[in-house]
């Protein structure tokens, strides 16, 4: 499962009317190679869930995962911050070793 925060949630509403997004778009979350630690988060809008995603809803937001990703993403927080370290989406994730200094990559 893919925690969201109450922060993210916000953020994620707002992307939706800021962008005209339907509100039953779903956000969806995948883990591709790249970035300084070796795999990198990508997270974005779809509308689409194929066979192989899986599916979960937490605070009324649908988040999408195909199953690759998944392995990497069990039990990961989506968090969101605008404070004076940076803003934006971040990912807690357990199963990370090492993760970057801004974040937005990992290792296993």
């Amino acid at each position: 499962m893919i925690i969201v925060s109450d922060q993210a949630k916000e953020r994620i509403q707002e992307l939706r009317q800021e962008e005209g997004r339907k509100d039953n778009e779903n956000i969806r979350v995948s883990v591709k190679g790249g970035g300084c630690s070796g795999l990198m988060y990508d997270l974005g809008f779809d509308e689409s869930i194929t066979d192989s995603d899986q599916v979960f809803e937490h605070q009324g937001v649908k988040i999408v995962v195909d199953k690759k990703s998944l392995l990497y993403l069990a039990g990961t927080t989506l968090e969101f911050s605008d404070g004076l370290n940076g803003k934006g989406f971040q990912f807690v994730n357990p199963n990370a070793s090492r993760t970057c200094g801004c974040g937005e990559s990992f290792s296993i």
